[in-house]
């Protein structure tokens, strides 16, 4: 198993030290703050203690928790550490500092990544002699119950280090998504801020309240979004798939763009690209089975809502 170093005690360093430690690797906390360490490790047992009362720590829990140490200092987190995985503040000075020791301290095997919501990693690790190992892994929060997990490589990544990254994760139970090309804030957050400002928009336009608008996504989109993407939503919500969905309401979404000063056209070609992809995993001529399927996830969903009313 590969020994996973973990620089920064917070909730996310917390929350990957349960998906490594769950996976069977062992793994090492450190964070600056010597107190924020030290509570880290009743912070882990807390939520492995949770996720076994519903079946999903995978493996005992005492068991789970002898694999998480605290390291006294940086050089003792990453000494024998194959993957390392910082978990600051959000400030490209930090990380630029904190990247420049890793560099110099970890082994020379070690991957370099960085949970950063935002920050591409060219803007903090572009000038270090170890810079092909360095990358960003954005999880989703929090990534030991929303497995994604964004592999933001930079143009002087190596493609070895993405593959074994890749490896990494899947092995530890996430499903790694490659982002093609750096930018500000990658996929997640970039799918986030979009309905983020838009429910903004309508607050300040009077349009509903915030909680109104939380109603609308926790009980409808989000529900929906739990089994179906955008784009295969889009498919089964309309017969003639996605390429109809485009032609009817492709218009009306363009307006709305227009309100808000976006012009950010769905072209017959962008529209064609898209289904093309999307009748990869879902054939056009399977679309009534995969109705009832998502009908059937969704059932599923509301089963278990109802059988626990306060989830």
């Amino acid at each position: 198993m590969t020994r996973v170093a973990i620089v920064g005690a917070g909730s996310i360093g917390v929350a990957w030290a349960i998906v490594f430690a769950r996976a069977g690797h062992p793994v090492a906390l450190y964070d600056a703050d010597a107190g924020r360490a030290s509570a880290a490790l009743g912070e882990i047992e807390n939520r492995l203690r949770e996720l076994d009362r519903f079946g999903l720590a995978g493996d005992d829990v005492p068991a789970i928790l002898a694999r998480v140490s605290v390291a006294a200092n940086l050089a003792d987190v990453l000494a024998s550490a194959g993957y390392v995985q910082e978990c600051v503040i959000e400030s490209i000075e930090v990380k630029r500092e904190l990247f420049a020791e890793l560099d110099r301290m970890a082994g020379p095997e070690a991957i370099l990544a960085s949970s950063t919501s935002m920050i591409p990693c060219s803007r903090f690790a572009a000038g270090l002699p170890g810079r092909a190992r360095c990358l960003v892994v954005h999880p989703g929060n929090p990534p030991y119950l929303l497995p994604i997990a964004e592999l933001a490589p930079a143009p002087f990544t190596a493609p070895s280090t993405v593959e074994r990254a890749r490896e990494l994760l899947s092995s530890a139970g996430m499903a790694p998504v490659l982002v093609g090309k750096e930018n500000e804030g990658f996929i997640f957050n970039r799918l986030q801020g979009a309905l983020l400002r838009e429910a903004y928009c309508l607050v300040r336009d009077g349009v509903a309240s915030p909680a109104d608008i939380d109603l609308v996504v926790s009980a409808g989109l989000g529900r929906r979004w739990a089994v179906l993407g955008p784009f295969a939503t889009a498919q089964l919500n309309t017969r003639g798939g996605i390429e109809r969905h485009a032609q009817v309401m492709g218009p009306a979404y363009a307006r709305m763009g227009a309100e808000r000063g976006q012009h950010d056209p769905w072209t017959p070609d962008l529209v064609a690209r898209v289904a093309a992809a999307v009748h990869e995993y879902l054939p056009a001529e399977k679309w009534a089975d995969q109705v009832q399927q998502r009908d059937l996830a969704l059932m599923t969903l509301e089963r278990a809502r109802q059988a626990d009313p306060g989830a």
